[in-house]
């Protein structure tokens, strides 16, 4: 069964791409499972305006929708160069898993690049024909709160990132 990737973002401590693989035939209920976690007057989740308690049950939730999580860190790389490294490297691991979608959080200062710089890494690592990709806003797709609840974590460390630690398949430095 293919999958969708969903990635976001972290430049706190260091610049990481955290990356959540999900099965296409899951996403329905993921949605709904994330949605369900939305209090009223809420647009969507956002992981750092959450209290402690609420995001202990996210991250439960998130456990049990059972995502394949890589976390790619680029940090010794020079600024301009960081998120670069860690989508080439995200499309490449993607290239020889059958993933059809990467959904990345839209942030209208970087789209233009990112463009670039997925459209270069497609057709270098032989994907431009399966792997499709979309810039979305939080709120149009649940399931960015996923990654954006793993990248927090792991950049505030500690029980946080022990939590993530269980669920990341692999940290990958690019």
């Amino acid at each position: 069964m293919t999958s969708h990737v969903f990635v976001d973002e972290s430049k706190e401590r260091g610049y990481l791409v955290t990356a959540a693989a999900l099965l296409s035939g899951d996403l329905t209920s993921a949605r709904r499972a994330i949605h369900g976690l939305v209090l009223p007057g809420q647009r969507r989740l956002h992981f750092t305006h959450e209290n402690d308690g609420r995001r202990k049950r996210i991250l439960d939730t998130i456990a049990g929708l059972g995502p394949t999580v890589t976390i790619y860190d680029a940090s010794a790389h020079h600024r301009r160069c960081q998120r670069e490294a860690c989508l080439d490297a995200l499309v490449e691991d993607l290239s020889s898993t059958g993933t059809r979608m990467l959904v990345l959080e839209s942030d209208e200062s970087i789209v233009e690049l990112d463009r670039k710089t997925l459209y270069r890494s497609v057709r270098r690592h032989g994907c431009h024909e399966t792997l499709e990709y979309r810039h979305l806003r939080a709120f149009e797709e649940p399931l960015l709160a996923v990654p954006d609840a793993l990248a927090w974590c792991w950049q505030r460390g500690g029980h946080w990132k022990a939590r993530v630690r269980e669920m990341a398949e692999e940290v990958r430095t690019v």
